[in-house]
């Protein structure tokens, strides 16, 4: 699994005006909170591999990179049923840029 880390503290280093101090601490793996986040997540962007990843970009506003990644999609998809899909996600991905 990859290592989640959560934001304790955030200060602006006084003598650099851009420069941030970040406090983290990590997570474990049996951390409830997380474990919530996670199932919500997969809740909400159903779907599997590079799909749920396009979905999230297109629900966080990262519309290119949805457009880009469902356009790679597309030249890789197997069946109509897929490209159907693909091209709904591409449309939606215009509709907000």
């Amino acid at each position: 699994m990859h290592t989640v880390f959560r934001v304790v503290d955030i200060k602006q280093v006084d003598s650099y005006n851009r420069l941030w101090e970040v406090q983290l601490t990590m997570t474990s793996d049996d951390d409830p909170q997380l474990a919530a986040l996670s199932h919500r997540m997969k809740e909400e962007i159903n779907g599997k591999g590079w799909h749920r990843m396009g979905k999230l970009m297109l629900q966080v506003g990262h519309f290119n990179q949805a457009e880009e990644l469902y356009n790679e999609l597309l030249e890789n998809a197997s069946d109509d049923g897929d490209k159907g899909f693909i091209y709904n996600q591409l449309g939606e991905a215009k509709l907000y840029q």
